[in-house]
């Protein structure tokens, strides 16, 4: 199947999409909001939303947005600040929403979000209800995190991760990254004029990673890595992405016309549930458990749950239920999973036989560290 053909089939599927905005595509030069681009992407939701497609935005330009009106020359460097400058963008931010929106006869529905929203799994399904809500009611989630509250425990990093996860938690049929460059290049196009722009990516492999270049931005945190990172977590749930200009008029609805704009990054065949995905990518190990090498390839290669005998040694302070990561002898991470007993219980009983545990331990929970199904495995 041809490049025109894979983005004409993909995008006639799409009924739900995830759209994520910049800083710099949403803020002028001045650190105002740009009423052009909410302009041209309000106008091409409503004319898609016409057609049957449903909008979840990822908007990023609270803290920019804040600092134009601080009168801030960049990034303020001290978490506070940076809270203060969230706190008075965000306002602004969601009034433009609404005021845009409200134009084609919409409303915008404000969604903050930190990590500990999400990593409880009763948290994140109530968040997932409730965005479902949203989009029945006809408003437009626009979700953002919540810098003003946000630490370093509870940050999801930057809003290209955050909406990778929202592709989970909306269910959606592709994710959107707006931002201020045509798409993934072969080298850096604002350094060398014959930079190439790659039209699809079947797969995010170590050679397209190192394509991929940071922002030196003073608003922004991201950079092209982190929106490739973004497109990896989405295509193992089976969510294509497209990154493209957000400052170029029209982009939205070329892209749902199956124009060849910006780059397309295709899903892996073999996707993981929506679970497994929340557990990979949404919750943030607390430990380590380094395992050798005959349980790796259990684990790898037959689909098999992690026994105590093949564990070498724990890192890390963490309970029963929490996500932990597993590494080979080389401290390679390979899988992520849930844990059925605390580190210092797993510590106790780590290269014995199952029917060792009630023995060493007193009692006997599981007879797996991290059953399968409560596993996955990265790469």
């Amino acid at each position: 199947m041809s490049a025109d053909a894979i983005r004409k089939d993909i995008v006639g599927k799409v009924r739900r999409v995830v759209v994520k905005l910049g800083s710099y595509v949403l803020t002028t030069a001045s650190w105002s909001l740009d009423r052009k681009v909410f302009t041209d992407v309000t106008d091409s939701i409503a004319a898609l939303r016409a057609t049957g497609i449903e909008f979840v935005v990822v908007s990023s330009g609270a803290v920019a947005s804040g600092m134009g009106r601080l009168g801030l020359k960049e990034r303020p460097r001290v978490l506070q600040q940076e809270q203060a400058a969230a706190a008075v963008g965000q306002i602004s931010l969601m009034a433009y929403w609404e005021k845009m929106l409200s134009r084609h006869g919409m409303h915008a529905a404000q969604i903050l979000l930190t990590h500990g929203d999400v990593r409880d799994r009763k948290r994140f399904l109530n968040a997932r209800h409730t965005l479902s809500s949203v989009l029945e009611f006809g408003a437009v989630p626009i979700i953002n995190e919540n810098d003003t509250v946000t630490v370093d425990e509870i940050k999801f990093g930057d809003n290209d991760y955050l909406s990778s996860l929202v592709t989970n938690l909306a269910q959606a049929d592709l994710l959107i990254i707006l931002t201020d460059i045509d798409g993934v290049y072969d080298c850096d196009p604002r350094t060398n004029a014959d930079a190439k722009l790659l039209p699809l990516i079947k797969t995010v492999d170590e050679s397209i990673e190192e394509l991929v270049f940071g922002s030196k931005s003073k608003i922004s945190r991201g950079g092209m890595a982190t929106k490739i990172k973004a497109a990896k977590t989405a295509a193992l749930f089976g969510v294509p992405t497209i990154i493209a200009n957000g400052k170029r008029a029209g982009t939205l609805q070329d892209i749902f016309a199956a124009k060849q704009v910006g780059t397309l990054i295709l899903p892996e065949k073999n996707k993981i549930t929506s679970r497994k995905h929340w557990i990979a990518f949404t919750l943030k190990p607390h430990g380590i458990i380094c395992v050798d090498d005959g349980a790796k390839t259990a684990m790898m290669d037959k689909g098999r749950s992690l026994l105590p005998s093949g564990i070498v040694s724990v890192k890390g302070d963490f309970g029963p239920d929490e996500a932990i990561s597993c590494c080979d002898k080389d401290g390679v991470e390979f899988a992520r999973g849930l844990v059925k007993y605390g580190s210092g219980d797993i510590d106790k009983i780590k290269g014995l036989k199952t029917d060792q545990i009630e023995e060493v331990l007193g009692h006997f929970a599981e007879p797996e560290i991290i059953h399968r199904d409560d596993m996955v495995i990265l790469g």
